[in-house]
């Protein structure tokens, strides 16, 4: 049974009205990218439905654009599930990751001003108390909200749009491994701040271009559960 396989409070009911087939989409996006809708997880219509307290209709058409957009497999004569992604998938996503970020880095360290500085470091405090606290949804989170905020201070739009489409998969790869990473995906990221506020490109570059590998590395070396 769906219920039986979702962290307590996980499932949203969705309020009315809106745009019902998007808020469909998003809420089954949120929950697969945060791992509460697990990869090979059987998905039934009606479950579904009776969780998020709508009708089958908007399930139906969510989970086609699911598996259009490649996070559901839909499977004839059995149904949907949630899509696993194979060790390739994961390393040609991770590998581009890394090439994205690393220019970000880069460009952060020309455009970041003092301020963003310090936005930097306050992101970081919340991802190492999350870390201490141990609430391993907390840590993706700040890591998140890290790397959008280098990205954004790398001031490049086009940049920053390239990141965004493959910012949800990045976070799905990241959850099994944010527990594995710990405190050190932390450090690194001060090494970064530290070389961002000295405003050395070729420095914040090699840091993150390291920092992203580190986690492509640990993906494939995780403990599976």
């Amino acid at each position: 049974m769906l219920s039986a396989g979702l962290p307590e409070g996980a499932m949203p009911k969705l309020e009315r009205p809106g745009p019902l087939r998007e808020r469909v989409y998003e809420a089954l996006l949120e929950l697969i990218t945060t791992r509460s809708l697990r990869p090979g997880q059987h998905l039934v219509e009606s479950e579904l439905a009776q969780h998020l307290g709508v009708s089958r209709q908007p399930v139906r058409e969510a989970l086609q654009r699911l598996n259009t957009d490649g996070w559901v497999d839909l499977r004839p004569a059995q149904g949907a599930f949630v899509h696993e992604p194979t060790e390739e998938e994961a390393d040609q996503l991770l590998t581009v990751r890394t090439l994205l970020e690393a220019e970000a880095a880069r460009l952060a360290a020309v455009n970041a001003g003092a301020e963003g500085v310090a936005e930097l470091e306050d992101l970081c405090a919340r991802g190492e108390a999350a870390v201490g606290g141990a609430e391993v949804e907390k840590v993706v989170e700040a890591n998140a909200a890290f790397h959008a905020r280098v990205m954004g201070l790398a001031g490049n739009a086009v940049l920053a749009e390239l990141a965004r489409q493959v910012d949800r998969r990045v976070r799905w790869y990241y959850t099994p491994v944010a527990r594995q990473r710990g405190a050190q995906s932390w450090i690194e990221h001060r090494e970064l701040i530290a070389a961002i506020a000295d405003g050395d490109e070729r420095r914040a570059a090699d840091v993150m271009r390291e920092h992203t590998e580190h986690t492509r590395r640990s993906y494939h070396e995780r403990e599976r559960a």
